[in-house]
């Protein structure tokens, strides 16, 4: 990728990041609303200042903003529900915004060069795709290792409670159980 559409793609990137929405502490339904009709008419006034473009100034132009919207509302939700597969949503929502991009600049180029600048857009979109999966793995993968180390000391604390007799030993499985979620 050239040094100039890396520089422009790394500024879309940028910009769609540095795109603000609201935390998820104490975020309300209400709240949530505001912010997505807030997104929606952000990405309305966009396409708006792209009208007066022309060719595919104007097509880019269009597509920064459909980027910047499906981030926004990506990082919405996220924000709004903090759930890992929203943030893998989000990845992807990044990834996928991004090539659209510089898809569409590539347009601007004919030939071997257009050719040459779709697959460096589709290779940044393909390892970022691998970057957001890899990351939802490592996240399923710690969570894994959490159930495992609690089920690990889980039958330490049983172990220990073997050593005990009558109530005492009733009274340290019962708390083991409590501690370690297993009723």
């Amino acid at each position: 990728m050239s040094t100039n559409i890396r520089f422009k793609a790394l500024l879309v990137v940028a910009a769609v990041q540095a795109f603000t929405v609201a935390h998820a502490a104490g975020m309300t339904k209400a709240e949530y609303a505001g912010q997505k009709t807030r997104i929606s008419e952000v990405y309305k006034a966009d396409k708006a200042a792209c009208a007066a473009m022309a060719g595919n100034a104007k097509d880019v132009c269009l597509e920064e903003g459909k980027a910047k919207e499906k981030v926004a509302l990506a990082e919405l939700e996220y924000s709004f529900s903090a759930k890992p597969g929203d943030r893998h949503k989000l990845a992807v929502a990044k990834a996928e915004a991004a090539y659209a991009v510089a898809k569409e600049k590539c347009d601007d180029k004919s030939g071997n060069a257009k050719d040459i600048c779709v697959k460096e857009a589709k290779a940044a979109e393909a390892k970022a795709l691998a970057d957001a999966k890899m990351s939802e793995e490592i996240g399923e993968a710690k969570k894994d290792a959490a159930t495992e180390k609690s089920e690990a000391d889980y039958k330490v604390q049983i172990e220990k409670c073997d050593a005990l007799a009558g109530d005492a030993k009733a009274s340290c499985i019962s708390a083991a159980k409590t501690k370690f979620g297993k009723y």
